[in-house]
């Protein structure tokens, strides 16, 4: 499953601290979510910030807070894309700084491109 962005749902902590049924590797794993967020993103996140997630694109209403409020999942649903590979503007500036954070992303939007 890849989020409109490119990024992959399985590899996300987040996706995986909610698949997760042991409650304290669940935690264990929250806890390092919130010090990733903070080393790499800088934001100031506690374990009990991070919210159950199941993907961007997924009905289920469950989306971590940076999912919920992420500028490039609101466009593509605005836009009524699939996913970013699609959008007419592809790589638009917002993509440009997603893909210097993640640049598999890029890779994963450009197969997408190629493959369409």
């Amino acid at each position: 499953m890849l989020a409109y962005c490119g990024l992959a749902c399985g590899q996300c902590l987040i996706y995986l601290a909610t698949s997760e049924q042991d409650e304290s590797r669940q935690k264990a794993l929250k806890i390092s979510i919130a010090e990733e967020c903070r080393i790499h993103y800088r934001l100031n996140l506690q374990p009990e910030d991070i919210t159950d997630c199941d993907g961007c694109r997924s009905g289920s209403g469950r989306l971590f807070s940076g999912c919920l409020n992420c500028e490039i999942r609101k466009c593509a649903i605005l836009r009524k894309t699939e996913s970013c590979a699609f959008c007419p503007d592809y790589i638009c500036d917002r993509l440009k700084k997603h893909f210097l954070l993640d640049p598999e992303a890029q890779t994963r939007l450009e197969t997408i491109r190629k493959s369409s």
